[in-house]
């Protein structure tokens, strides 16, 4: 199905946010902006990694009904990379898509910002 894929790697990024080491503040961060954005999140699962101090970063995935929000911290570095992806079947989610990304970016407000974005569509469409 074709569909938005968007990345951002941010850098700069203030490594004493809750939301880059405490996996419970990063999910209700995620959980928030995917419902003001209005798309539907069906699971999740968040998980930091070892050993659990100021250093240790975050890999989490909201799974979405439209398909799905990944997010990795990285507090050593000041980094955070942002995945969105979302299908447009039935309608036409890039406008959602683009609210859910601009929303976790305000939130991490890192120093700079390295955005992608590639229009995704199924095997079945025709290559031109």
């Amino acid at each position: 199905m074709k569909g938005l894929h968007l990345t951002a790697d941010l850098r700069g990024v203030d490594p004493a946010l809750a939301v880059m080491r405490d996996g419970e503040a990063l999910a209700v961060l995620c959980r928030e902006a995917v419902a003001q954005a209005g798309l539907t999140g069906v699971a999740e699962l968040f998980h930091r990694f070892a050993p659990a101090d100021a250093q240790s970063g975050i890999t989490g995935v909201v799974l979405l009904a439209e398909s799905h929000l990944a997010i990795h911290t990285w507090p050593e570095l000041g980094g955070v990379t942002l995945d969105v992806y979302v299908c447009n079947y039935g309608a036409d989610n890039s406008a959602k898509a683009e609210a859910l990304m601009r929303s976790l970016i305000d939130a991490f407000a890192p120093v700079s910002v390295g955005r992608q974005s590639l229009i995704r569509a199924a095997a079945s469409t025709p290559a031109v």
